[in-house]
């Protein structure tokens, strides 16, 4: 059995995820975080998702560690913003606790702690811009498409609800960071973030990507190769958080087999080039 510890346990992602794994023959819920000092503490987790009382109450982060601790978590899941993520990884990777992460938002000083906290503590990890299946074998499919399609205009376009805090999306820069390195094209050099203005000429090395908010639009991207006389376009669509929800429950399951010390890609998961 393999026990998990949910933060932003009262969230959409979270109570969903809950949820979820309560529907597993091989996992269970042993601890639910919430921010600190949150007025939901000491309610029951499984009550808050919407389902029946699982004897787990929701506790604030500031005792991150002593949850984890006293209720001998195998894995923490973690769907919130940057700076708490990263406090979380860092709790748990020093307590023993493999960690999957989904949270989007990262520095690069912050995604490198990460990487440093799973690798000092030897534990086993997925982080992910995205763990919908779909998302990762549409990175798959980038990466086979874009040195057939050298020489087209590429356009990377995402659109979330109006509530999604960073942007570009992380699926959207993970896109945009699949198609350069597979060009050889740096990606300080060649990202267009937005176009206003004269701002001239395109060039054919850039990759423009482009972010649209709006109502409750739960995840859309599209990459556009576009060449003289044609168009090319690959999209996925998310219809409902269930997606994403389905790819955390096979990173939990892939946690006990992960290499250890090492941060696992959802392509590592589902076993994918």
């Amino acid at each position: 059995m393999i026990k998990v510890a949910v933060t932003g346990a009262a969230g959409r992602m979270g109570s969903g995820i809950i949820r979820k794994i309560t529907q597993q023959d091989d996992m269970e819920v042993v601890a639910a975080i919430e921010m600190p000092n949150t007025p939901l503490a000491g309610r029951d987790a499984g009550v808050q998702a919407g389902i029946e009382e699982l004897g787990v109450e929701i506790v604030g982060s500031e005792k991150l560690e002593e949850a984890l601790k006293e209720s001998g978590a195998d894995v923490l899941v973690d769907f919130t913003i940057a700076p708490a993520a990263a406090n979380a990884i860092k709790v748990a990777t020093s307590c023993g606790v493999g960690v999957v992460v989904g949270t989007t938002g990262f520095t690069d000083e912050q995604m490198q702690e990460n990487i440093k906290n799973v690798k000092d503590n030897n534990v086993p990890a997925v982080i992910s811009s995205n763990m919908a299946i779909g998302v990762n074998v549409f990175f798959n499919t980038l990466k086979k498409l874009a040195p057939l399609l050298y020489d087209y205009d590429i356009e990377i376009i995402e659109a979330h609800h109006n509530q999604k805090k960073d942007a570009p999306s992380g699926t959207a820069m993970t896109a945009f960071e699949v198609i350069a390195k597979e060009l050889d094209r740096d990606t300080e050099e060649v990202g267009v973030f937005g176009r206003k203005g004269l701002v001239g000429k395109r060039t054919p090395e850039e990759i423009g990507v482009h972010a649209i908010r709006g109502g409750d639009i739960v995840g859309d991207h599209t990459v556009m190769f576009v060449g003289d006389g044609e168009r090319l376009e690959v999209k996925h669509q998310a219809h409902t958080r269930e997606v994403f929800i389905a790819g955390v429950i096979r990173a939990i399951r892939y946690i006990p087999e992960a290499e250890k010390g090492v941060v696992s890609s959802m392509n590592d998961v589902l076993g994918l080039e």
